[in-house]
């Protein structure tokens, strides 16, 4: 069997079994334009400018690590580990992202607390334990790069390099990373036949029994929504004082008062200080969701199988936000097949710029 595909028997029960299956992809729709904010206009020059920064390891604290080191294009944006990678010495805490169709977003990380990809990007850079870059040096590092000089005076018309200006060209170059050609989209502009029997039967149960539509509905698949799921914490990840104290940091920093006795993650709850968001995270996009394990916050999930089997249970103890499905195996192998196959597009090829 080859990785992310079915076994010859199981898809052939599969299509036998679902052939006749009425699909409906109601709440589902080929993805728009990426919007674009009418102060940060796309340029060439500027999306050039983004894609070198966004390689270029000056931008952390110790010259280790670029934006790249986290959100690797050949592991789908992500980095193919359960907990993001750290600055030295220190942890992580939450799971890197992808940023595969990431301008689609109306609120970005896993708790939201960010509006725009220009206000998101300069996050990492600051963070303790990520990039631990101070900013007033980066511009000057960066001003000290005749070849950045001459870039930033081209795109922004001033050699006065900003945190600001190098906000906005990382995230013109972000808003670039999209995946719009997955088989569901030709599907959905009238090709009956870009989806195999297997992935059709997956897409009936995405829009029906299972529900999943309900949050992840639209172009992108992910209703922007939060939930809380009671994703099970990371037996490793509490045992580790690292972890231990990149959660009180985090969460001292963010006004909550108890951060020395924090034992879970909060979620949303330290953006919006409302109790309803506790343990609550954003609803991901689910377009590449094959290159882009391990799954939720923590990477507790490390293949689809699981993740399906966590919601198929009715996610975890004491949540309200889902309930059980009673998927048979067979449903939850179409299930599968829907999003291996049917939201998985062509690679995105992004070629290493050379550093100044």
């Amino acid at each position: 069997m080859r990785k992310n595909n079915l076994p010859l028997i199981a898809a052939l029960t599969l299509a036998t079994l679902f052939s006749a299956l009425p699909v409906d992809a109601a709440g589902l729709e080929r993805l728009g334009e990426v919007p674009v904010p009418a102060a940060n206009p796309q340029t060439p020059e500027k999306v050039e400018l983004g894609r070198i920064l966004f390689f270029d390891r000056r931008l952390s604290g110790d010259g280790t690590m670029s934006c790249a080191s986290c959100h690797i294009p050949e592991q789908g944006f992500a980095d193919g580990q359960a907990i993001a990678l750290n600055y030295p010495t220190t942890r992580n805490w939450r799971n890197s992202q992808t940023l595969i169709n990431v301008a689609y977003q109306k609120s970005l990380f896993h708790d939201g607390r960010s509006g725009s990809l220009e206000e998101q990007a300069l996050f990492p850079l600051m963070s303790a334990f990520e990039m631990n870059q101070n900013l007033d040096f980066v511009e000057e590092e960066l001003r000290s790069v005749p070849e950045y000089v001459a870039a930033f005076t081209r795109v922004f018309g001033s050699p006065d390099i900003t945190r600001e200006q190098v906000a906005m060209a990382i995230a013109a170059f972000e808003r670039t990373i999209v995946s719009r050609d997955a088989p569901l989209d030709r599907y959905l502009a009238g090709d009956e036949k870009a989806l195999s029997s297997a992935a059709k039967a997956g897409l009936a149960i995405f829009t029906g029994k299972g529900r999943c539509s309900t949050c992840h509905a639209g172009g992108n698949l992910a209703g922007d929504g939060f939930h809380a799921l009671h994703v099970p914490e990371s037996p490793e990840f509490e045992r580790d004082p690292r972890v231990a104290a990149t959660r009180r940091f985090v969460a001292k920093v963010s006004g909550y008062e108890d951060f020395r006795n924090l034992a879970e993650d909060p979620g949303r709850f330290l953006v919006t200080k409302d109790k309803r968001d506790w343990k609550a995270f954003r609803t991901p996009t689910l377009r590449e969701i094959a290159r882009t394990a391990p799954y939720m916050h923590n990477g507790i999930f490390a293949t689809l199988e699981e993740v399906i089997a966590f919601v198929d249970r009715g996610g975890g103890e004491g949540n309200t936000a889902l309930k059980p499905l009673g998927l048979t195996a067979e449903e939850k192998l179409a299930l599968r097949a829907f999003l291996v196959e049917g939201l998985t597009g062509p690679e995105i090829v992004i070629a290493y710029p050379n550093i100044p």
